[in-house]
Parts: C-alpha cells; structure tokens; sequence
C-alpha cells in the first residue's frame, strides 16, 4: 500500500468555493465522490484546512494500492462527477490534468506506523 500527503494551495479567493466544495463532497455528492475514490483504487483520503501568511491550503492525505494509477484514473475519468471534479480543483487550486498524470506531487520521506 502506497500513501502520501501533499498540498495544494487553495487560490486567493477562492476559500468560500472551496468549502462549498467540501460541504458538497460530504453531503449531495458523497456517493459520487466515494464511487470516485473506488474507481481510483484509494482506500483512504483525508483533508484538511491550512490557513498560514502564505495563505490556505489544503492538506492530503491519499492512501491506495498504485497512487500513479489513481491519479490517472481520476485524470483520464470521463464520467461526470470525475469531470466536475477536475474542473472544481483546476478553479480552486489550480491543478491540471498534467499534474495529475506526473509524477506524484510529493516524495515520502518518513511513513512511522506503531506495531499492533
């Protein structure tokens, strides 16, 4: 199992879209959303709001089998909520389906995990 954490700026402006987006992934489009994440193979996906001088971000956590392949399914996806979805993070974070077939966006460098 392959997991990562990264982030992604949130785009000046572009907070209030952003947590809409979230209120819509947890509410009306949950069942897209998870359908989506088992099409790309994720067993795990958490984020997290970031707010630093720098401006907001958001934290992720992805966790899957094959990250590379997950993130070319949900690249190369042509069904509509995997549409919507590339399109609601090119607008808010600026992330492009070239992003998301290149190499993953972090390199791991510490993964601890307690015994039992």
């Amino acid at each position: 199992m392959e997991c990562i954490t990264w982030f992604a700026p949130i785009l000046p402006g572009k907070l209030d879209e952003w947590k809409a987006g979230v209120e819509a992934l947890k509410g009306p489009r949950r069942a897209e959303h998870e359908a989506s994440r088992a099409r790309m193979g994720l067993v795990r996906e958490v984020a997290s709001l970031m707010q630093t001088p720098q401006g907001d971000f958001t934290c992720l956590f992805h966790e899957a089998e094959d990250l590379a392949k997950a993130y070319q399914t949900l690249a190369t996806s042509e069904d509509p909520y995997d549409v919507w979805f590339r399109e609601h993070i090119a607008g808010v974070h600026g992330i492009t389906v070239d992003m998301l077939t290149g190499p993953i966006p972090a390199t791991l460098v510490l993964d601890y995990r307690a015994d039992g």
